[in-house]
């Protein structure tokens, strides 16, 4: 069953953040490798809360942000804000502790895992975003979210080898 395969996926990228994140204080996550680049720590929040908008919306559900993870993080944005379109000074603004982050990608993670072994077998060509030329499906929504949580993941690992101590 495919579902198994995009979970081992976002199985992959979740365990990614762990291995990134365990043992690090909020200093780390906030270095930035020059004074616009994005910080390890914005870019791990962007990239959670991207994976958590659009896997709750394929679904027709709620985010795990708006579940009380926003209040816990407390970040000074906007209770919808994905990091889409953030200025610099936007993204030195972001500050969390690691394991509060870690907490909110455990959240994500679980969500997504119950979402995707949710959805039937016949459910990848079925339409969910006509804004696109062609119309997004579901599969393809997937692919890209995975791609997008991918290349974050790598982006974080870089970002924290330049900034190391």
């Amino acid at each position: 069953m495919w579902t198994a395969l995009v979970t081992d996926l976002f199985d992959r990228t979740h365990d990614s953040w762990h291995d990134l994140l365990d043992g690090l204080d909020a200093a780390h996550l906030e270095r930035r490798p020059t004074p616009d680049a994005n910080s390890p720590g914005w870019i791990t929040w962007h990239a959670l809360r991207v994976q958590d908008d659009h896997l709750a919306d394929l679904a027709g559900r709620s985010q795990v942000w708006h579940e009380g993870w926003a209040d816990q993080l407390g970040l000074p944005y906007d209770a919808d804000a994905t990091g889409y379109g953030m200025s610099s000074a936007e993204v030195g603004a972001f500050t969390a502790e690691p394991a509060l982050l870690l907490g909110y990608a455990d959240a994500v993670q679980e969500r997504t895992t119950a979402i995707v072994r949710g959805l039937a077998d016949d459910s990848l060509d079925r339409v969910v975003d006509e804004s696109w030329d062609p119309p997004v499906t579901l599969g393809v929504r997937l692919v890209s979210v995975v791609n997008d949580v991918t290349q974050h993941v790598g982006q974080v690992g870089y970002a924290l080898g330049l900034t190391a101590d």
